[in-house]
């Protein structure tokens, strides 16, 4: 079933690239750099060569090489918005859509940010305000407890425990802890956020989305639904378009998509101290200590301690990454098959995979 999706989604989204091709969709202007970076056109995209940057290049097959044995359908770095490594495996091309799964979710706070720029939203009002009292099985009282801001930080006090944590019914969403006392990673909450923006902007999700971010810079894809959750399908050149918008701070060369960086600020930094290691639907690095998926427990130590202290994620299910290290201006990806042992989002291919990174010499 997954793969059939897949296959009609590619379809779809291959007449959406001809219709791009043709004219039908306006170019993104390229004009002169900001922040160091470069960002490509709708045609091409610069590139630059390890040996340049003084990585080493047989540390780099060695990537390649694991990379293969992990299931691993794409991947690509970019140095300050130029491709330097870029390699796909099987018969996964350039072309090829792939969903992100929960690696989706950061865009979705991009987004929100974007709808409070405007004035649709505020995110320190309510979710009942924008879809209604209702939306739980909680009291009244305890529902108007949780924000926007309680979803996009995973702490809306709905019970993980439930059997199935992505179903949005009212009689799924139960009572665990009052908003803001409790951090637990749940894809219901997360998923009505989709909901508050349709509502707050009397817009169509996927369509607000193209209007406000896909189109602006360059990216292909849109919004499937799957089952209860709302899944992003794409090319992974669109989700590096999307790490380099995020390394970025909102900026895309001349065209600024998010005014508001002390929003983006805070969604790449600590939101709340139950788990410092998650700003607004996005996992932070270098942090000192950290929640998992699932447990309520706070480990100690940094979610990849081989990777740069300041490096963010957007990660999803079957080991769907992308990595923004500002330090060193690099943003990776990671396409493909789930990679080993994971717990939702999280697994210790991470960690593997930046140890092996370190070895190549790319930071």
């Amino acid at each position: 079933m997954k793969n059939k999706l897949i296959i009609c989604i590619s379809v779809y989204l291959a007449l959406i690239a001809c219709n791009k091709q043709a004219g039908n969709i306006n170019p993104i202007p390229n004009a002169s750099n900001r922040l160091e970076l470069y960002y490509p056109g709708t045609a091409s995209w610069e590139t630059v060569t390890p040996a340049s940057l003084g990585w080493n290049e047989t540390g780099l097959n060695d990537v390649y090489t694991y990379l293969q044995q992990k299931n691993t359908k794409a991947f690509i770095i970019l140095k300050k918005g130029k491709i330097v490594a870029e390699k796909y495996f099987g018969t996964f091309t350039a072309d090829s859509n792939w969903y992100w799964a929960s690696a989706g979710k950061t865009m979705t706070a991009f987004l929100v940010g974007i709808a409070q720029e405007q004035g649709k939203l505020n995110i320190n009002n309510k979710t009942s305000q924008y879809i209604g009292t209702g939306w739980t099985s909680l009291p009244l009282e305890k529902e108007n407890l949780i924000t926007v801001k309680h979803q996009l930080t995973m702490t809306s006090g709905l019970n993980d425990g439930v059997a199935d944590v992505d179903c949005t019914l009212p009689s799924c969403l139960q009572y665990k802890a009052d908003a803001g006392s409790r951090w637990a990673y749940h894809n219901a909450a997360y998923t009505l956020l989709d909901k508050v923006i349709e509502n707050a902007t009397n817009t169509n999700y996927n369509t607000y989305f193209q209007q406000k971010i896909r189109d602006r810079i360059g990216m292909n894809g849109l919004w499937v639904r799957v089952g209860y959750n709302n899944v992003y399908f794409s090319t992974a050149r669109s989700m590096a378009r999307f790490g380099l918008l995020m390394l970025s701070k909102g900026k895309w060369d001349e065209i600024t998509i998010l005014t508001d960086t002390n929003y983006i600020n805070t969604q790449t930094n600590s939101t709340q101290s139950l788990n410092p290691s998650y700003g607004y639907l996005t996992w932070l690095n270098g942090k000192g200590f950290y929640m998992l998926p699932t447990v309520q427990l706070l480990f100690t130590g940094n979610l990849f301690p081989n990777a740069p202290p300041d490096t963010y994620a957007a990660l999803g299910k079957d080991d769907q990454k992308i990595y923004v290290v500002p330090s060193q201006q690099l943003v990776i990806i990671r396409m493909g098959e789930s990679a080993g042992q994971t717990q939702l989002a999280l697994s210790s291919f991470d960690n593997e995979l930046w140890g092996k990174l370190k070895a190549a010499a790319v930071f």
